[in-house]
């Protein structure tokens, strides 16, 4: 990954902000240890922290145009970017190196904001247009790539991270209550907000255009805008072409000029990417998982059987009590509050794996996409009860919540669910996920919260996005 940062002023003689946007870069270097750059003129200032990934000699950033029009600093990958090139030179645009970036370069300067649509890859990008003193910022359809914003008065910044907008002294560091409620519900903050007031995250699959010092958000993808016609297969032809796909996205993650590996929990969503993996290589693929002493959490068994399937080159790391030692450098890089706990072993695992190879690629999303989280059957098994008990008997089976919590037959873990489902019998559809994704729940809220502090909340809901 890289790191992308930079300063904008509507005005063409205010002060340019090179210094800041270099110091903004430089907060930025773990994002991208391969080398850093800025670029400065007439009120603007681009920085950029580079790893190397596709032409590691020609790909420097910020990277501009050839009238130095167009200036780009680009954070993610392009799969499609040779094809994109071929389209550019035929409407004759000329390159000068051999990497993604500068095809954003050129597709800007011909689409503007209307760029984006035509990408296929993660990333966030920021261009900007020197004659119409416009500046683009845009991020992929899922939000691989994170983007922070904030504007004020004829002035924008950006970041890759919180903690490198901040290095930007004019930010403001006032707290968001309607944050802390989100991360006390939720365990995150959910974009466009951050912890911040007035500070923003740039959604998924959104770009955002500055010009004459106002900023306009829009929306250029959603799921299912592409291809929503009805599958009208059979099941043998709907895993085929499940197949294919998965094949094809893999594929297209491949492309690199540095060496590639993969992160292998043993489960069905990494093993399926390891698999497709190994049969599109022709040497063994690394693979890299993380362990841990406590034989309950402990999946290393089911990564070495996967490992030894597919006859991979294969590593392993295990996770010890002092892993509570990295977590001051966990809240530097999230910079605002966090609380999946799952962020400490990938913290090791990515840094066990970057000494073996510079990308890897994982099955991050599986459960979302396949609905692997038990809260789905859960909320689907609730749903046949209401059809055939009446709500009454749901109220009353909801009434033995409190013994699920305390049965001694089941794991925490499953007592904690078996709770979360009675209680959410009586309840709606939506009531019933909100439980399931809640991590305090609305009461357990309200209780902790001072008077003051909720009547600030303002009837905030953290679970309206939904």
């Amino acid at each position: 990954m890289c790191g992308i940062a930079g300063v904008i002023r509507a005005e063409a003689s205010a002060p340019c902000e090179e210094a800041l946007a270099r110091r903004m870069a430089c907060a930025l270097s773990h994002r991208g240890p391969d080398g850093q750059g800025a670029w400065a003129e007439a009120g603007a200032a681009l920085g950029h922290a580079r790893l190397s990934i596709i032409d590691l000699a020609g790909g420097a950033q910020p990277m501009g145009s050839e009238d130095g029009r167009i200036q780009v600093v680009f954070n993610g990958e392009i799969y499609n970017f040779r094809e994109l090139r071929s389209e550019l030179e035929s409407r004759g645009h000329k390159f000068r190196t051999g990497s993604d970036t500068e095809v954003i370069v050129h597709l800007v300067e011909e689409k503007g904001p209307d760029a984006v649509e035509s990408l296929d890859g993660m990333f966030a990008f920021a261009a900007w247009d020197a004659r119409s003193r416009r500046l683009v910022l845009a991020r992929d359809r899922l939000g691989k790539k994170p983007l922070y914003w904030h504007a004020s008065v004829g002035r924008i910044a950006f970041a890759s991270e919180l903690s490198a907008l901040l290095v930007d002294p004019s930010i403001p560091r006032r707290l968001r209550p309607g944050a802390v409620d989100d991360f006390l519900a939720l365990q995150y903050v959910p974009a466009p907000g951050t912890i911040l007031e007035g500070v923003f995250k740039l959604p998924p699959a959104s770009v955002l255009t500055w010009e004459g010092g106002e900023a306009s958000v829009r929306r250029y993808w959603a799921p299912g805008a592409e291809g929503t016609a009805a599958f009208a297969g059979g099941y043998a032809e709907a895993k085929a072409r499940l197949r294919g796909l998965v094949e094809a996205a893999v594929q297209k993650r491949l492309i690199s000029d540095v060496p590639l590996g993969a992160f292998l929990s043993g489960g069905i969503d990494s093993t399926l990417v390891v698999g497709t993996m190994a049969a599109l290589s022709k040497d063994p693929v690394k693979t890299f998982s993380i362990g841990f002493e406590e034989s309950g959490f402990d999946e290393r068994a089911y990564a070495r059987e996967a490992a030894a399937a597919f006859k991979t080159d294969h590593r392993e790391f295990v996770v010890r009590a002092e892993a509570a030692d990295v977590l001051p450098t966990l809240v530097r890089r999230y910079g605002e509050p966090f609380g999946d706990s799952s962020a400490i072993p990938t913290y090791y695992l990515s840094k066990m794996t970057r000494e073996h190879v510079t990308v890897a690629l994982s099955g991050d999303g599986g459960d979302e996409a396949f609905f692997g989280y038990e809260r789905y059957p859960a909320v689907r098994l609730a749903a046949s009860l209401d059809r055939v008990l009446p709500r009454f008997v749901r109220r009353a089976l909801s009434a033995l919540s409190g013994l699920a919590a305390r049965a001694p037959f089941l794991s925490a873990v499953r007592r904690a669910h078996a709770r979360r489902f009675l209680e959410g019998l009586p309840l709606s559809p939506l009531e019933r996920y909100r439980r399931w994704i809640s991590i305090w729940r609305d009461e357990e809220r309200t209780a902790l919260y001072a008077p003051a502090f909720q009547e600030s909340l303002a009837g905030h809901d953290p679970v309206a996005y939904i």
